[in-house]
């Protein structure tokens, strides 16, 4: 009995459960390392910002840097993509009137193979262009002058003829190739009442239009020499003329009022500028000043021709 009572009174207690201290001390540790070596300090100086971030842009950098952006884009669209005429003369009336801004459409005659994949094409009959006025091969002195407008003013005028192409104008008639060009012919005039050489034609006589006569072209009144027998050199009185390789015969919609192929001759390619697309604004320069600039604007401002499409 002894013995049993010193034994129960030697025995060991029951073991602890084990914890697994060390384990969650040293990810606890590990992860507050990490995080010193991560942590950005609540408070830094400026030049702890500029290590961090780069300097800082002023507001006059950042403007001066969009406009810099903004004149990149604004000449690389000028130079490949469109450009802005204006419309001072009235050899394209109705169709175009005198005081149209018009957006050009560059690319879309790009010199060079066209790509199928890319909005570009070939110019086509009835194609209305603009283009640097060529010269006239009747009066070469002429272009010699200083104030000569060859090579240097923009000149817009419909496509007649294309390369290889035979012309002949007979009265109101142009044929192309012997055949008749559909066109709708109508009677027009400067405005019975005085308005001025700026005001858009009056119509005298509209005939009904037929499916192939695509654009309007004026003629005066009774007028067989109109479309050049008193008016040109080129395709005229009976002498038809053969369009060369890459160049263009072209005419002005208002017929009896415009100097064209049939005065100075052919249109090369290389000075062609591209196609006339639309109006985006139009001042009617034929109505009369109020002397306020901005009452000008608002009343003799053409708002219906805003966007509408040349064709």
């Amino acid at each position: 009995m002894k013995d049993e009572h010193n034994a129960t009174g030697v025995a060991e207690p029951p073991a602890e459960p084990k914890i697994d201290r060390p384990s969650t001390i040293t990810t606890t540790t590990a992860s507050a390392r990490t995080a010193d070596r991560i942590a950005i300090p609540a408070h830094t100086t400026s030049d702890e910002e500029s290590k961090l971030h780069g300097p800082r842009r002023t507001i006059v950098r950042e403007y001066f840097e969009s406009a810099v952006v903004t004149v990149i884009m604004a000449l690389f669209g000028i130079t490949f993509i469109v450009q802005a005429v204006k419309v001072p003369t009235g050899s394209m009336q109705n169709t175009i009137m005198i005081g149209d801004h018009l957006l050009v459409n560059k690319f879309v005659f790009a010199p060079g193979p066209v790509m199928p994949f890319l909005p570009q094409r070939e110019i086509r009959r009835g194609d209305i262009i603009v283009f640097k006025y060529p010269g006239n091969e009747n009066e070469p002195e002429r272009d010699l002058e200083s104030n000569s407008p060859a090579y240097k003013t923009n000149f817009v005028k419909r496509v007649v003829g294309l390369p290889g192409d035979k012309i002949e104008v007979r009265g109101v008639r142009v044929l192309v190739n012997g055949e008749v060009l559909p066109e709708h012919r109508l009677a027009a005039d400067n405005p019975v009442v005085d308005l001025g050489d700026k005001a858009p034609l009056e119509i005298f006589d509209n005939p009904p239009r037929k499916p192939e006569e695509t654009y309007n072209v004026y003629y005066k009144p009774r007028s067989d020499r109109s479309a050049g027998r008193e008016i040109g050199y080129y395709a005229t009185n009976g002498n038809p003329v053969t369009v060369p390789e890459n160049h263009y015969f072209v005419m002005g919609d208002n017929r009896d009022d415009s100097s064209d192929s049939r005065v100075w001759g052919f249109v090369p390619r290389e000075l062609v500028v591209g196609r006339a697309m639309f109006v985006y604004w139009s001042y009617d320069e034929s109505a009369p000043s109020t002397g306020n600039p901005l009452t000008n604007f608002l009343q003799n401002t053409r708002w219906s021709r805003t966007g509408t499409m040349v064709k």
